[in-house]
């Protein structure tokens, strides 16, 4: 599998695409107005705790307080002498703190108590002491072939525990005893800056995105990464030589005339992955809907009829359904709970085999997921990890027009309620006259279907009614003026 990364960059935000075999499977963008906060460290205050749902409200400078469970707090979390949030936080109490998740939507970021710092090929765990691998690398002799190299190369008066990354597989012992040091440095600088920052300021800010990704992202299945910006690359390229040596060579400054993301076709797939439609190459479709508590998707044949039988076209549909359910996933950044209605198929093979694919093709996703099979009326059920806000969040804000439904009211409708609206100012207000001030359709279906309407009610409330349109106003909106 090849993959390729493009960056690029303007003074208001930065947009990563990441590419696998010429096709876009992820979008991330940060704006400079509002700069990621995961894996950011602040020295919090304690504004309110919460006995009955153990958890609390921690001022961290923010807009919004930030939420800390007790199952993210250290003296909580412990197996062996659990303790009650009461017991350990009250409020106005100072906290380091780390952001875990971003406030979504009218929720604030959350937090731990459990600082973690990543490295490229460990993350270091200061206030623990165990050594963890991954749960992308499943096979345990390998797991713990990892744990005694690691902790060949640790002082045995070491502090703190390590997670062991994926990327720690091809990494050579003197690449690993430089990514120790520069996670020791970092913790101390925290450690000592965290006694000295006033209550509700940032102790520590996590890498900007582009250089998040270099750490994070590229490994050896990584063929290139495009940047259009000469200063971006110039710093990509000196973090790299520091602390991602192996990604240096992947470094590609473009300098083409067109627009990187023009040139690979990224705009247009956005626009696509703001579509609640996704067509599939065979001529079926998706339909996804995004809720506050839950995203559905639901899958349709559409024109797809070249498979045997009924039978045989439904199956092909969903099998095709299922990978491009995994891509739009990770491409919209959709998490939570996912719901997928599969076009119904009579056969357990078939639904077995359904499933096996959406595994297979989720398993590339950096996300945690989790897929747990066919409900009794046919739908799938899963979760995808939510970190930051859906691609459509980040880029879209309701339509002041129907004010996030996706639906307007028909101009007949919004004729009918003026019509009220109309006897009720009558009856109300002893005007002159009364004047309607409507959307162009609206003004049109009063002046002509229901103009009949109009004057029967015009000599009812024995005023004349006139009417006029007014370009700006939305179908819903209308104003009765009195004269």
């Amino acid at each position: 599998m090849s993959e390729e990364i493009l960056i690029n960059v303007t003074p208001q935000e930065t947009r990563i695409a990441m590419i696998e075999n010429g096709v876009m499977q992820e979008l991330q963008i940060e704006r400079s107005s509002s700069l990621g906060l995961v894996g950011n460290i602040y020295r919090g205050v304690v504004c309110r705790v919460l006995p009955g749902m153990q958890s609390a409200f921690v001022e961290i400078g923010l807009q919004r307080a930030a939420f800390l469970h007790a199952g993210d707090i250290q003296e909580c979390a412990q197996p062996d002498s659990p303790r009650l949030i009461q017991s350990v936080l009250h409020e106005g109490q100072p906290l380091m703190v780390q952001v875990i998740k971003e406030p979504i939507g009218s929720k604030g970021a959350r937090l731990t108590t459990q600082i973690s710092i990543a490295g490229r090929f460990l993350v270091y765990l200061p206030q623990q002491d165990h050594i963890g691998v991954s749960q992308r690398i499943e096979q345990e002799a390998e797991r713990e072939a990892l744990k005694t190299r690691l902790l060949d190369l640790l002082p045995e008066q070491r502090g703190g525990g390590y997670i062991i990354r994926t990327m720690c597989e091809t990494a050579s012992d003197a690449e690993l005893l430089a990514d120790i040091d520069y996670l020791n440095k970092t913790w101390a600088y925290i450690s000592d800056k965290s006694t000295s920052v006033p209550e509700r300021s940032l102790i520590f800010q996590d890498l900007n995105l582009p250089m998040r990704v270099l750490r994070d992202v590229v490994c050896a299945e990584s063929e290139s990464v495009r940047v259009d910006s000469g200063e971006t690359y110039q710093k990509l390229l000196d973090f790299a030589k520091l602390y991602a040596i192996t990604a240096a060579d992947k470094l590609v400054h473009y300098q083409g005339e067109r627009p990187l993301f023009e040139l690979y076709n990224i705009e247009q797939e956005i626009d696509k992955a703001m579509s609640r439609k996704v067509e599939l190459k065979s001529g079926g479709y998706l339909i996804f809907d995004q809720t506050e508590a839950l995203t559905t998707v639901d899958v349709n044949t559409g024109s797809f009829v070249s498979g045997k039988n009924l039978s045989d076209t439904i199956f092909k549909t969903n099998l095709e359904a299922a990978q491009a359910i995994a891509r739009q996933l990770r491409l919209r950044n959709l998490g939570g709970i996912i719901i997928i209605d599969f076009i119904d198929m009579d056969e357990d093979t078939q639904r077995a085999a359904v499933l096996d694919e959406l595994q297979k093709a989720v398993a590339r996703d950096r996300a945690r997921t989790g897929i747990n099979g066919f409900t009794p009326l046919g739908l799938v059920e899963m979760t995808r990890k939510r970190t930051r806000e859906s691609l459509a969040h980040t880029l879209c804000e309701p339509c002041s027009a129907c004010k996030g439904r996706g639906e307007l009211k028909t101009a007949q409708t919004v004729c009918y309620e003026i019509l009220r609206e109309l006897l009720r100012e009558s009856r109300q207000f002893n005007a002159r006259e009364l004047r309607v001030l409507a959307a162009p359709k609206v003004i049109d279906m009063l002046s002509e279907e229901e103009s009949q309407s109009l004057a029967n009610l015009s000599d009812f409330i024995g005023k004349p009614i006139s009417l006029q349109v007014e370009v700006g106003y939305t179908q819903e909106a209308f104003d009765i003026i009195l004269m």
